[in-house]
This record gives C-alpha cells, sequence and structure tokens, in this order.
C-alpha cells in the first residue's frame, strides 16, 4: 500500500467527511486539508438567504407568560386551554408545531452545506465546537435559536479566536434561553428590589447558575479546573442582565448587545465580581465578558480544549503528546483557533495507519450522502434518517452536547439502523462504477475482505448498501 494513499484516506475520512462523489483523490494531503482554511465559507448563500425566524422565541415566552396568566384567574371547571399529551396551551401550541418546521429546516441546511462543502474538515470543527457549546430545541421558542447559534456564534469564529466564540456562542440568545439565563435577575438589583417592595416580599426571581456553571464546567476549565462553587456563584451575578430580546414588559429598559442578546441594567447584580482569584468591575454588560476573556485564556481552558480537540480526531484514548502539542499552541497564540487546526493537522500522532474512531450518527450520513452523491432529498426526510440514527443536530441530552466516545454509538441497535438506512439510499443512489469509486473513496485503506465482499454482491446496489456499512466507512 502507498503512503500517500493512505494518508489521503485519512485526510478524506478522519480528518473530514469522506470523498464527494466527481472529486478527485488529493495528491497532497496535508495541503488539501490547508487549502481549506482558505476555501471555507463562514456564511454561504443557503445560511444568508435563510428567514431568520429569532423574534418567535420571544413571542412565544410572551405567550406562555399570557396563558399562565389567564390560568391563575380560571374559575374550577372552566374551558382547558393546555394539550393535555404535551401539557402546553393550545395557541402555544400551535406555534410550537410551525417552530418544528423551522428546525427541521435548519437541520436539513446544516447537513446539505456539510455534503456540498470544499472544506469539509472545517464543517467537521463547526460540527465539533457547536456541540462543544451545545444548545438544544426542547424548550419552546428554542427551535428559533438554536440554527441561529451555530450559524451566528460558532461558524464566524471557528478558525478564529477562542475568546470571541466564547463570548459570541455564551452570550447568544440560544443559550440564555436554554440554560434559562434570560430570566436570572440579581438578588440586589434594581428590579428584584422593585418587585419585592411591591409584591410585599413575596415570590420572587432570583439568581440562575445554570449557565455560570456551564461555562466553568463545559466551555472553559473543564472538570478539576479549580474552580469553586463561590465563583459559579460570582459568575452567575456577573451574567445577570443578559436576557432576550423582544420581550416586552422589559424591552423599553434593554439594550441590543452584539450577540444578538438584550442587556437589561434594572436586572443586573450591582457592585464588582470575583472569579478565580480576579476581580471585576460592574461595566453593566462588560463585566461577563470581561470575565469569559480570562477564562478562555486560562491553562485549565487550554489543556480541556486540547484534550477534547486530541479525543475527536485521534481516538477515545489520545496520544498525550498530541495533547500536549494542542495545549501549548492554545497558550501561545491565546487561542488563535485556526493555528490550533495547522497543529492539528501537521501532528503525526493523528496520521497514524490504522482507524481511531467510529464515526458517530450524522458523521456517517454526511460521509454516505457525499460518496453516493445523493441529492435533492426533502428535510423531512433529512430529519427523519437522523432522528432514525439517534443524533438530531441541538437535540443533545445534557449541555455536555453528545458523547464523543464509540461506546455511545456502536451498539447492535445502532449498526441495525444504519444498515437499514444504507439500503434505503443505496437503491436510489448510481452504482455502477462501485469498485472504482470504493477504491477513490479508502484509498491504500480499502481491505480485502470488504473488496472481496463488494465483488459477491448481486447487483451494484446491494454492493453499494454493503460499502456503506463496510468497516471502512464506520471508522474513521
Amino acid at each position: 500500500m502507498s503512503t500517500q494513499a493512505i494518508k489521503a484516506s485519512i485526510a478524506l475520512n478522519r480528518f473530514g467527511y469522506g470523498l464527494r462523489r466527481g472529486d478527485p483523490v488529493p495528491s497532497d494531503p496535508k495541503g488539501y486539508l490547508l487549502r481549506q482554511l482558505d476555501a471555507f465559507v463562514p456564511s454561504p448563500a443557503p445560511i444568508a438567504e435563510r428567514e431568520d425566524t429569532s423574534h418567535k422565541a420571544s413571542e412565544i415566552l410572551q405567550m406562555l407568560r399570557q396563558n399562565r396568566r389567564k390560568q391563575q384567574g380560571e374559575m374550577p371547571g372552566s374551558m382547558r386551554t393546555t394539550n393535555p399529551a404535551t401539557g402546553l396551551p393550545m395557541n402555544v401550541q400551535r406555534e410550537y408545531l410551525s417552530s418544528r418546521k423551522v428546525l427541521v429546516r435548519d437541520i436539513a441546511l446544516r447537513t446539505q452545506i456539510a455534503v456540498k462543502s470544499d472544506a469539509p474538515m472545517i464543517e467537521r470543527l463547526v460540527h465539533f465546537w457547536s456541540n462543544h457549546f451545545s444548545v438544544s430545541a426542547g424548550k419552546p421558542g428554542t427551535q428559533h435559536q438554536v440554527g441561529n447559534h451555530e450559524f451566528g456564534a460558532i461558524r464566524p469564529h471557528v478558525l478564529g479566536k477562542f475568546s470571541d466564540m466564547l463570548k459570541a456562542a455564551t452570550l447568544h440568545p440560544a443559550m440564555l434561553l436554554y440554560l434559562d439565563q434570560f430570566q436570572s435577575v440579581g438578588p440586589n438589583s434594581q428590579f428584584q428590589n422593585r418587585r419585592g417592595n411591591r409584591a410585599g416580599n413575596g415570590e420572587q426571581r432570583g439568581l440562575n447558575e445554570n449557565l455560570a456553571r456551564e461555562v466553568l464546567e463545559l466551555h472553559t476549565l473543564g472538570v478539576g479546573g479549580g474552580y469553586s462553587q463561590t465563583d459559579v456563584t460570582e459568575l452567575a451575578r456577573a451574567l445577570t442582565g443578559w436576557t432576550l430580546p423582544g420581550i416586552t414588559r422589559i424591552q423599553r429598559f434593554s439594550e441590543l448587545q452584539g450577540t444578538g442578546a438584550a442587556f437589561v441594567k434594572l436586572a443586573h447584580e450591582p457592585g464588582s465580581r470575583t472569579v478565580m482569584g480576579n476581580s471585576y468591575r460592574d461595566t453593566g454588560p462588560g463585566q461577563a465578558a470581561s470575565i469569559l476573556d480570562d477564562l478562555a485564556a486560562h491553562p485549565a481552558t487550554a489543556r480541556f480544549i486540547a484534550t477534547k480537540l486530541a479525543r475527536h480526531f485521534a481516538g477515545d484514548q489520545p496520544p498525550v503528546s498530541l495533547m500536549d502539542k494542542l495545549e501549548a499552541d492554545f497558550l501561545h497564540t491565546g487561542g488563535d483557533l485556526a493555528s490550533l487546526t495547522r497543529t492539528l493537522i501537521e501532528a503525526p500522532e493523528v496520521w497514524t495507519d490504522q482507524p481511531v474512531k467510529f464515526r458517530q450518527p450524522f458523521e456517517w450520513l454526511v460521509a454516505v450522502l457525499r460518496l453516493t452523491g445523493v441529492d435533492g432529498l426533502s428535510a423531512q426526510r433529512i430529519a427523519g434518517a437522523l432522528r432514525e440514527l439517534g443524533q438530531v443536530p441541538w437535540r443533545a441530552p445534557s449541555p455536555a452536547g453528545y458523547d464523543d466516545l464509540a461506546g455511545s454509538w456502536a451498539g447492535p441497535d445502532a449498526l441495525f439502523r444504519r444498515v437499514e438506512l444504507a439500503e434505503r439510499i443505496a437503491r436510489n443512489a448510481p452504482s455502477h462504477d462501485l469498485m472504482s469509486r470504493a477504491q477513490m473513496a479508502f484509498p491504500g485503506t480499502l481491505s480485502d475482505h470488504t473488496s472481496v465482499w463488494l465483488s459477491r454482491a448481486e447487483s451494484s446496489a446491494q454492493g453499494l448498501g454493503l460499502l456503506l456499512v463496510a468497516p471502512e466507512m464506520m471508522r474513521r
């Protein structure tokens, strides 16, 4: 086997989403990857031209609030205004069904961009970082924001500074809504003091620490990164005031921010904050941003990010030497993600001959669609396929995102679903050039075992179905 051919296969499959039908095998594997840093388009036409429905999130929240008030005033025996199956008010239920169409559109858009991309490795990085800053569309209103989060907070910064991505992703309306930050209020804020006085010290909305905890544990320092519960509380206080734009009752007090969110000074906890031993004066929205900048530059963050990136590209148990290189680059450049990407590409630890990762369902489906050249699938079919495979974008079960270990994806039932879907796709895809396409898709790495099975297939369509679930296709 040619060493150069094997490297081409690694560049295509380990770093990217596989060979796109009709493309040549890269003759210069590392150059092929490095050129993608210039070829990547942060805002391709399908994203730039799509309708932005983010304002609907605030409208849905307003509808929920109005319905709660109405139901609190209803007498026993009055007409139900809630759908018994979902627990949602009927008017919100109708809006929720409409919201699902927006989510399905954005899922398909994300998938199609990756399938057609000239920079598949950078698309992989977009999805890696989107999962790192995971938001989920499980709450009313979030369906209108999760696509915007990836398209507007991740894609523009995927080759920029980590600190910029951290601020954009953390202070984006999708994250504020998903982790309930939009309704966090400083205990000593003007808003809480006035509300407490009017309510006679009755029910009060107070501080919400969800986002602060996830920033420290999942987005920057990591578990064991040296932070304390006091740091969580102090960061939560600094984040107060960050909320969604368009919420009617506070709109006249809100100031629109560059992340698409709004800041309401009346809800912000006044005073200086101390996080990880550093003091931050009260500069309104700038207080949380300054803390995020310092967290992005912390040595624990460098190690945490290096470990996750190495695990994603070099195996569930990545070489320590690779993590060391990525950590050193992160610290030296101040979190320059383009430099971090180049260091990853140049690292010999990632170019080992044997496959090191099991493809996750989304990765597998994109690779299948690139290899087969299947095009024109409806948004519903794409979203349905990902639901069937068990990995719908922006629906991870927790803020930690989808797991990046083989054990989470390699179970018998999950593999059977891939086999079924592969058979359906193969029946409707060109398959006359099966063997040559297999050799191009996995240059130097197509095993004799797989070649024999492809040659024994009763039809070219059956052979294509076998290729789509061959070991070479399942692992990278």
